[in-house]
């Protein structure tokens, strides 16, 4: 008989060879396969990124748009503000303007005989009267009259000099005289 060697090595480095470049191609295909994922994967997110930016960019421009209509509006609140107290101002000087003449014709009606007023200023709901008396009992009188009066309430003299220049028993005479206008101030 005959003994028959065979000998495998080669044939078996062959198939390893072969085996060994079939797995560096596909290392090869698959690392390939991977950067081309890779790359794709960035491509995705940067063009979402691209988008987001884009989004953010446009709403800010928007919201730009809509602080400049904010600001436009509360300046035409502020205005509108400013003529609704101009036409209450108006409105209170229209209804007051009665009560103004009747206040000044009362005060003319209130003057005792030689007395004169001098000055007169309004304060609030006050009236501070500086003039000038023929005696000291024309001052008394003069306040009297201002407390018959419906118009007038709670006088009070405040100062009284003599004053020779107008007489022997002249006097200058400072008073106050609260205003307490009858039936709301409607002119009766």
């Amino acid at each position: 008989m005959v003994k028959l060697a065979i000998n495998l090595l080669p044939w078996r480095q062959k198939r390893r060879d072969r085996l060994q470049a079939e797995f560096l191609k596909g290392l090869g295909v698959s690392a390939l396969v991977a950067i081309l994922m890779l790359v794709v994967a960035w491509q995705f997110y940067q063009s979402e990124i691209d988008n987001q930016v884009a989004r953010n960019q446009f709403l800010s421009a928007e919201i730009e748009v809509l602080d400049g209509k904010i600001r436009e509006i509360r300046g035409l609140q502020k205005k509108r503000k400013e003529l609704l107290d101009r036409m209450r101002v108006i409105q209170e000087l229209q209804g007051n303007r009665p009560v103004s003449v009747r206040l000044f014709d009362e005060l003319a009606r209130q003057l005792t005989d030689n007395v004169f007023f001098e000055k007169l200023s309004l304060k609030g709901e006050g009236i501070s009267v500086t003039g000038v008396a023929k005696d000291n009992s024309r001052i008394s009188n003069q306040l009297r009259n201002f407390e018959n009066s419906v118009w007038f309430a709670s006088p009070n003299v405040t100062s009284i000099s003599a004053l020779p220049q107008a007489g022997p028993e002249a006097s200058r005479f400072s008073l106050s005289v609260e205003i307490s206008a009858p039936g709301g101030g409607d002119g009766s």
